[in-house]
């Protein structure tokens, strides 16, 4: 069952469509938080988007943006505003269709089956974790902040990782040396502090200060 995230902050056309969509065979979900949406797509890690351009907050050019930063799901763009001036921003900024509305649900349904034959006909989407505003992106296993693109080592990676799978929990040392064990390279004690020392900097280089908190004693967390 492909995914649907429904951004529009009109609750009765998001639930029209999101209803639409379940006769379709279709899983959706109506954002709620219009402050931070990039935390909805993460959870969610939907197969397609619908965004409105008119949105509180940002508005939808923006969260465009950010999505195409992390990942290359699929993006309808929905508005009132269809002249030719909107289409184009909408189609540059990285969208891949457009429809006016009002619009017939039927029409749209049609959209959005082809654009995911189009799409899933060739590969899966690439999942992504998001905490405080940071987006890992598990396929090229990079990190994306504010519009900037952090590189990872092999090993900052799989830390990091390790930590937004579960966020909000500590992490002991022993599961991340675990971790980096059941890969392909011996971990010790030291080297694992030297990894998580040398993947603050990354963060704190990037804005992200006191991202990973040292719980002493025990281990590491995010969130």
């Amino acid at each position: 069952m492909y995914r649907i995230l429904i951004v529009e902050d009109d609750g009765g056309i998001a639930e029209a469509i999101a209803r639409q969509a379940g006769r379709w065979g279709l899983e959706a979900a109506c954002a709620a938080d219009f402050t931070d949406i990039m935390a909805e797509f993460a959870k969610f890690d939907p197969q397609l988007v619908i965004l409105d351009i008119a949105l509180p907050f940002y508005n939808g050019y923006y969260w465009c943006g950010r999505i195409r930063e992390v990942s290359r799901v699929p993006i309808i763009f929905i508005s009132s505003a269809s002249d030719n001036m909107n289409i184009v921003m909408a189609m540059n900024m990285g969208g891949d269709d457009f429809i006016a509305k009002p619009f017939d649900q039927a029409v749209l349904m049609a959209k959005i089956q082809a654009l995911l034959r189009r799409t899933y006909d060739f590969g899966a989407g690439v999942p992504v974790l998001e905490c405080g505003g940071a987006v890992l992106n598990t396929g090229d296993q990079t990190l994306h902040y504010q519009g900037q693109r952090v590189e990872l080592s092999k090993n900052e990676y799989r830390i990091l990782l390790s930590l937004m799978e579960d966020r909000g929990k500590v992490v002991s040392r022993e599961k991340l040396m675990e971790r980096l064990w059941q890969t392909d390279s011996y971990v010790d004690e030291n080297t694992l502090t030297v990894n998580v020392n040398r993947l603050r900097k990354k963060l704190d280089a990037a804005g992200l200060s006191d991202f990973v908190v040292t719980k002493f004693g025990v281990g590491y967390m995010v969130g």
